[in-house]
């Protein structure tokens, strides 16, 4: 159902180089471009995540309890993303670990802010 997502940057160069390492670990890559935005995910694939400068150029602001969730492929991964994130300049919103009925995930920011978690379900 959902196509894409975008969030919000003040820093489209900034952003990216954390985007462009998420997007790495996750095995795809930047599918669109241009000065004040920029998409990665895989054309016919699951949903996309693009950043962008906002349209009516008033800064880019946050939303309240606004999250994108990122599937992992196994706990292993959700525990790399995260620890990436962290050394990309993203904060911590919620360390690795089960959260019940087999949902494992962590929870971070990015540079700007934006909120993310990486997470896998029991099979």
């Amino acid at each position: 159902m959902i196509g894409y997502v975008t969030l919000g940057t003040k820093d489209l160069a900034r952003a990216a180089e954390f985007y462009d390492a998420i997007a790495k670990d996750l095995g795809t890559e930047r599918m669109m471009e241009n000065e004040k935005f920029i998409a990665w995910g895989t054309p016919g694939g699951g949903a996309g995540i693009g950043l962008t400068y906002p349209h009516n150029g008033a800064p880019a602001t946050v939303g309240n309890g606004v999250m994108v969730a990122l599937a992992a492929k196994d706990k292993a991964q959700v525990d790399r993303l995260y620890a990436l994130a962290l050394s990309l300049g993203g904060t911590c919103e919620g360390p690795p670990g089960e959260r019940g009925g087999g949902f494992y995930a962590a929870y971070f920011r990015d540079r700007d802010g934006n909120k993310l978690n990486a997470f896998v379900m029991a099979h």
